[in-house]
């Protein structure tokens, strides 16, 4: 049986698909986040994450992990790809190789054709594109200090900065200050400021409060809608950065958007009416995740472009 691989490797975590050669999927493993390989522990962290995953999803397939061979294998890596190449030939064994960003594999598995433009808003965020005549582009992805505007990471921290003003008197009253509270157990806005630089609070951790953002806006706060409509408005000009660089106003273009941000109603239908403004474009869910647009890579990369189904369908 021929077998094709796609793993998508994040901030968050890592998740690997093997799928047969009709484009049946027989097994998904998870396992931890992967994105930095550089310095000697994220190496040690990159390894265990996509062979955990690996293992998790060959236990899952009832295959052996050890002895497994793939036509093709894709991976969608957080961070890019040029740290991670001689790593993972030596993790897995494959035929063809196609080592990428995760947003490509993201994009690959949005849309019926791998074309169009995806918004990712995980933890950080990010913009890419492909059109037909094969082009790409991107936006944004830059980094928790430069960049991931509109990402959980930075929803959360726009969260603190606003208990931060309030508490220094030049920033309106908000129920954000007590939400930090409560959920840092601290007993003011500069403690919780302290807690974020520790260990304790990497910024996976930090960008979870986001949801609590979206908890207050919708209870009527203000500036936690302030936030997130600001939130929604940066991924939307991350959107249309993309478009501008790769169709010409008014041609046809889908646009699809990915991450735990969207799961907040109101930033998603806020950047949905944004990112429709434009004419020609149309916005809505992605068709697949991002670890079956790597599997679809992997496919593709022979010529393949299959209906994804799971061994139970």
């Amino acid at each position: 049986m021929r077998l094709f691989l796609g793993v998508d490797g994040g901030q968050s975590g890592t998740t690997a698909l093997i799928g047969d050669e009709v484009g049946c999927v027989l097994g998904r493993g998870d396992a931890g986040p992967c994105n930095h390989a550089g310095a000697a522990e994220g190496r040690a962290k990159l390894e265990r994450a996509v062979s955990d995953s690996l293992r998790a999803a060959s236990l899952a397939a009832g295959l052996d992990a050890a002895t497994l061979r793939f036509e093709a294998a894709c991976f969608g890596m957080s961070g890019g790809p040029d740290d991670k190449r001689e790593i993972l030939a030596r993790l897995v064994q494959a035929s063809q190789w196609i080592v990428t960003h995760d947003a490509a594999t993201a994009l690959a598995g949005a849309t019926a054709t791998g074309q169009g433009v995806v918004t990712i808003a995980g933890t950080g965020s990010i913009a890419f594109g492909r059109n037909p005549e094969g082009r790409t582009a991107r936006a944004g992805g830059w980094g928790y200090v430069f960049g991931d505007e509109g990402g959980a990471f930075d929803i959360a921290r726009q969260a603190l900065r606003a208990a931060l003003r309030m508490e220094d008197g030049w920033g309106p009253a908000t129920s954000l200050r007590g939400v930090l509270l409560d959920a840092t157990a601290s007993e003011n806005a500069n403690q919780v400021l302290h807690r974020f630089y520790t260990p304790e609070w990497p910024r996976s951790r930090v960008a979870t409060l986001a949801r609590l953002v979206d908890a207050a806006a919708s209870e009527g706060d203000s500036v936690a809608d302030h936030i997130l409509s600001g939130a929604a408005q940066e991924l939307a000009m991350l959107a249309a950065s993309v478009r501008s660089q790769l169709w010409t106003s008014g041609e046809l273009v889908e646009v699809a958007y990915i991450g735990g941000v969207f799961e907040s109603e109101r930033l998603r239908e806020r950047f949905r009416m944004l990112v429709e403004l434009e004419e020609g474009v149309r916005c809505g869910p992605p068709r697949y995740g991002p670890a079956e647009g790597a599997l679809l890579e992997a496919y593709r990369a022979e010529g393949f472009n299959p209906e994804l189904r799971y061994g139970s369908e």
